[in-house]
């Protein structure tokens, strides 16, 4: 990925991550799934649709890129859980304004980990945006590392399977029309999804 600007990869320039993605194959999926899973603004949501649409042509793996992408994204995972784990609350929210998490987030997921836990590690990793905040709060928590890497495999597995599917089917289609039809479907159901999804983790963070 040298030489590639990395504001163009973080704005989610398609064209751009196809063509590190075509360029550096499994290596590339890895890299930009453990950048943006370490709280690095790449797009998921472009990354793994555009995986899974290579697949679809022949020129990657299916399988090889999914595990490519679950071992980019535990790792990422692991860099966030370990700064929180080791460096705590005080030197996170010194450099959230090099992330792309607000203070008044990471207090309400901190908040929200304290009363749920597992499920919350599980739920957020299948959540557009905020995906991938609660690994901090599970280390300031210093949560038990074999339940925290289990239930962050699973949830961005599931993450990462479905968004490769929707690449390898609906982005491969010779038909231009139901190829922006289904991106637009894409779109609004992630628009919805967390939209429907923040409000309940709000009413829950506000519960007595």
């Amino acid at each position: 990925m040298l030489g590639v600007s990395i504001s163009s990869i973080i704005s989610g320039s398609a064209s751009v991550i196809t063509g590190i993605l075509e360029r550096y194959g499994y290596a590339a999926i890895f890299g930009l799934m453990a950048l943006e899973s370490s709280s690095i603004p790449v797009p998921s949501e472009v990354v793994m649709p555009l995986s899974g649409l290579l697949a679809a042509k022949g020129i990657l793996s299916f399988p090889l890129a999914f595990i490519a992408s679950l071992l980019g994204s535990l790792l990422g995972i692991a860099v966030d859980y370990y700064i929180g784990y080791y460096f705590g609350k005080d030197v996170v929210y010194k450099h959230l304004h090099k992330l792309r998490i607000t203070k008044s987030q990471l207090d309400n997921f901190d908040r929200w980990f304290e009363r749920n836990g597992i499920a919350a590690v599980l739920i957020t990793r299948m959540l557009p945006v905020v995906r991938t905040v609660m690994s901090f709060p599970a280390g300031f928590a210093q949560m038990n590392k074999k339940k925290f890497f289990g239930y962050s495999a699973l949830g961005a597995g599931v993450w990462n399977m479905v968004l490769m599917l929707f690449g390898f089917y609906a982005l491969s289609s010779s038909n231009a029309i139901l190829v922006l039809v289904s991106i637009a479907l894409f779109a609004l159901v992630l628009y919805v999804l967390y939209t429907v999804a923040m409000r309940r983790l709000k009413r829950s963070m506000n519960a007595p």
